[in-house]
């Protein structure tokens, strides 16, 4: 009998220590930082509040522990030992860009984009939750209001994970502004490999069976779409995501051309956002630079052309000069 009961008590003190320490790690994570430190008699405090009793010596063997298993609490040795947790998950600037990403983002509806934020606030100290609190006003971006993108950006995700193809209609625009399936609610057969962000707009990327090619669809035009049980077509192994993308992105569908452009000085930067530092530049004259870049020569990469207002011109090939002077004509016959 008194076995037995040593036994239990034994245990109970067992749960209890588990739990006295569990609360000390909670406090230290969410109310201390660098700037807010804690002494042994704050976490005493903490602890007494929520009916745990403890001793000066039990707290700091716990902490000690909590350090032996890879928790990183700092300890300011001064008149009295100071505790803090040191480099969390994330530090704080990481934690802002994420924050501002999330209320920035026209995918994410104002709910999503919410509770988002709310989670990334969680890994930090209440302290520097507040500051990253500061200036966060999501009334004022533009949101989405399709809670249903959310819902297939997590289907595709899983079709990924397990290596198989969804199905689903495509939405567009009739010029009245309203929204119809695309092809008359024609069904797409996707193999999912990767998302891409650009834009701030989402895409997911696989081999379409209508396409026959690997294509790019908008998550949040993606409707009704469903989950098979048909293996996925895997992208073959000299697929360069990279390329796909500054081909398709960057410029969007059309033949992949070699072009040299003329560009005014100014606009240096322009051809290196567009293109990157690793564009091939030579000096043309005093005034001028040339570019020679490989673009796929789409309407979108002439619509920007025209858009730096003559600051540059196609030089070379003949095929992509012809095709902006005919697509500049049939904007004038409008």
């Amino acid at each position: 009998m008194f076995a037995a009961c040593f036994c239990l008590q034994s245990g109970d003190k067992m749960i209890e220590k588990k739990s006295r320490i569990l609360y000390i790690k909670r406090f230290l994570e969410e109310q201390t930082d660098e700037d807010h430190p804690a002494t042994i008699a704050d976490i005493l405090a903490y602890l007494s509040g929520i009916g745990i009793a403890a001793h000066s010596r039990t707290v700091m063997l716990d902490i000690e522990q909590l350090m032996e298993i890879g928790i990183d609490v700092v300890c300011n040795k001064r008149r009295q030992n100071q505790y803090f947790i040191g480099d969390g998950h994330f530090e704080l600037p990481e934690l802002k860009l994420l924050v501002d990403a999330a209320q920035a983002s026209k995918f994410l509806t104002h709910k999503r984009s919410r509770a988002l934020i709310d989670r990334l606030l969680s890994l930090t100290s209440v302290y520097q939750a507040d500051s990253l609190k500061t200036g966060l006003h999501l009334e004022k971006h533009i949101k989405s209001k399709n809670e249903a993108a959310y819902i297939s950006a997590a289907m595709l995700h899983k079709a990924i994970n397990e290596n198989r193809r969804v199905r689903f209609m495509y939405i567009e625009y009739t010029p009245e502004m309203k929204k119809e399936y695309k092809h008359g609610q024609r069904v797409y057969e996707l193999s999912p490999w990767t998302f891409v962000w650009d834009d701030d707009k989402y895409y997911v990327i696989g081999y379409s069976k209508h396409h026959e090619k690997c294509v790019k669809f908008r998550v949040d035009r993606i409707a009704a779409p469903k989950l098979t049980d048909l293996p996925a077509i895997p992208a073959p192994d000299d697929f360069d995501l990279a390329a796909f993308v500054k081909a398709t992105f960057q410029m969007y569908d059309g033949p992949l051309l070699d072009m040299t452009l003329k560009c005014k000085n100014e606009l240096m930067k322009s051809i290196v956002d567009r293109f990157g530092e690793g564009v091939k530049v030579n000096i043309a004259d005093t005034g001028h630079f040339y570019a020679n870049v490989k673009v796929s020569a789409s309407k979108t990469f002439y619509g920007w052309v025209f858009g730096m207002d003559g600051a540059i011109e196609i030089v070379k090939p003949a095929e992509a000069v012809k095709a902006y002077r005919d697509m500049l004509k049939r904007a004038k016959s409008i």
